[in-house]
Formats: C-alpha cells, structure tokens, sequence
C-alpha cells in the first residue's frame, strides 16, 4: 500500500496530538526568547528557554500557529533541549527534529523553524544574561 500525505510516523502522531511544553514563560530571569516565521508558508513558532544556575535548560516551552509539522516540531525540539546546556542548545540542527519525526521532505520546513527558534532563544538568553551579568 502505497503512503498518503496523511501518514506519519509514531512520534509525529504523538508530538503533534499530544504535544509537549506548550506555553509561556514570563520574560526576565535567565530566561531566553525566539521567535522565526518560516518563509516557505509564514508558520510562527516562538519558543522559551529558561535557564538554571548550572547553565543547563531548566524548561523549554513554544506556541506556534502553523502546521502539524510546526506543532510536532515544536513539541520535540522542547523535550530534546530541556537538561541540556547552553552550548549542547548552540549546536542544535533541525536534522535532529526530522530524524526523529520522520518528516517528509515537504514538511522539514517545520525543523528549519524549530532550529531558528532555538537559535534565537539562545541568543536571546546569553544577550539578556551578559548585558545584566547574571550568567551562570
């Protein structure tokens, strides 16, 4: 039986309808924000880090508006960051989300977006922890 564009895998399933981390964290702290608009259908996912004394990932949460692949994206890319530190975070690749996903080569746009994400949620974190000289 051939695939339809309906067919996912487990962990797209799963991700995408139970998803993970949904959420917001108030801004201040040790706290790091991104936000990213894929360019390929305008799908938004703004994603959190927070940040504990030890420089690991305490928490991690997102809220997209966009497509499953962008909700299922989101979901795993909080459960892969959380434990995680900052310099493990700085080397994440959307390969990870696809691998993981299965994502098929029209929806790894999903991945690009949760990679910029972490990016700018680092950046963002280290900018904030610098300019105020609170890092870890």
């Amino acid at each position: 039986m051939n695939p339809t564009p309906w067919d996912h895998s487990e962990q797209f399933t799963d991700h995408f309808t139970h998803p993970r981390n949904v959420g917001a964290i108030p801004v201040g702290g040790h706290v790091g924000t991104g936000t990213v608009t894929a360019s390929e259908c305008g799908d938004v996912m703004r994603l959190q880090i927070e940040v504990d004394k030890a420089g690991r990932i305490s928490r991690a949460v997102f809220k997209v508006f966009g497509c499953s692949a962008a909700i299922a994206a989101g979901s795993a890319t909080t459960e892969w960051l959380r434990g995680r530190s900052i310099e493990e975070a700085e080397g994440f690749r959307g390969e990870v989300v696809t691998d993981l996903l299965q994502l098929a080569p029209d929806k790894q746009h999903a991945s690009r977006l949760a990679e910029g994400a972490v990016r700018e949620a680092v950046g963002d974190y280290k900018k904030r922890c610098c300019a105020a000289g609170t890092g870890p």
